[in-house]
């Protein structure tokens, strides 16, 4: 891992590089046009709601990934999880570490808060990413199919 490397949690003035985060992962994930979260959405959703928390990878004092998750719950555990909706690291900080630093700290926090697992998504074109996680001793869910409701679908649903 690189030298310096730390991580450290955001605050509310760190808003808009979470969002800056955001928008490059889904500039790799070729799904921009998919994001509407702005600062006072994220405002809103991690700070006074407290739904999601992020932590930032760090190279001196410098930022150079984030990742943002949030618990879930595992009836068949009887206890919370920790679930990491997203994980970006620079592109010019790859391969030195930092992805690595950050899940080995959610993995940390997990069995500090007595969480029963630490899962995640990945994209099935992502291949190095894939193959990352495998090295990390992480399984794919192959049986299991993510499912989603939204817009308005999620609306005449809830009617």
């Amino acid at each position: 891992m690189a030298d310096g490397f730390k991580t450290r949690n955001a605050e509310r003035k760190d808003i808009p590089l979470i969002l800056h985060f955001i928008k490059e992962l889904a500039e790799y994930e070729k799904m921009s046009d998919e994001v509407v979260a702005d600062e006072a959405i994220l405002e809103e959703w991690i700070f006074d709601k407290r739904k999601a928390e992020v932590i930032f990878a760090l190279e001196g004092e410098k930022e150079v990934g984030f990742a943002l998750y949030f618990h879930n719950f595992s009836t068949f555990l009887g206890r919370a999880g920790i679930y990491l909706e997203d994980l970006f690291v620079e592109p010019e900080y790859r391969g030195k570490g930092y992805g690595k630093g950050l899940l080995k700290k959610l993995a940390s926090i997990a069995v500090e808060r007595g969480c029963g697992r630490l899962e995640w998504s990945c994209l099935d074109w992502n291949a190095p990413s894939i193959g990352f996680y495998l090295s990390l001793g992480a399984h794919p869910m192959s049986d299991w199919t993510v499912y989603r409701v939204t817009g308005d679908t999620l609306t005449k649903l809830a009617e």
